[in-house]
C-alpha cells in the first residue's frame, strides 16, 4: 500500500480529549487559531500525495482503520491546513464536509509523537 499522507502529533490542546466521547478527534496544523487549538491535536503540515477515498486505510500509531466516507473538503483541508475531523462512527455517507469517517471503533488515545498515516488500498 502506498502512503499518501504522513504526519505526527506535535502537541495536544488541553480539551482535545473531550471529543473522544463523541467518537471523534480533531487535527489541525500549527496555524490553528488559539480558540480552536485547545480542542485539537496539533500536527505537522505535510503534503497529501493523492486523493483520499473510501476503502483507503487510516493508520494511527500502527492501528489501522478502514475509511468509510470522505467529506468533500477533507482532501483540500488536509493538504492546505492539516485540518480535519476523524469520526469513528462508521458512517457510510459523509455528513460534514471536513470530516473523514472510519469504521466503527474505539477512539485511539493519541499522544505527542503519535504517527498518523493514510494509505491507498490499491
Amino acid at each position: 500500500m502506498k502512503t499518501i499522507y504522513k504526519t505526527k502529533v506535535e502537541s495536544i490542546g488541553k480539551n482535545a480529549a473531550a471529543f473522544r466521547e463523541e467518537q471523534m478527534i480533531v487535527l489541525f496544523g500549527k496555524e490553528a487559531p488559539s480558540e480552536l487549538a485547545e480542542y485539537c491535536y496539533i500536527v505537522d503540515k505535510t503534503s497529501l500525495d493523492g486523493e483520499i477515498a473510501v476503502g483507503d486505510i487510516l493508520v494511527l500509531d500502527h492501528k489501522e482503520y478502514t475509511i468509510t466516507a470522505v467529506g468533500k473538503e477533507v482532501n483540500n483541508n488536509l493538504a492546505n491546513l492539516a485540518h480535519i475531523t476523524i469520526s469513528f462512527k462508521g458512517l457510510k455517507e459523509a455528513e460534514l464536509a471536513g470530516t473523514l469517517y472510519v469504521e466503527k471503533a474505539e477512539v485511539v488515545q493519541l499522544k505527542e509523537g503519535s504517527l498518523i498515516e493514510i494509505k491507498k488500498n490499491a
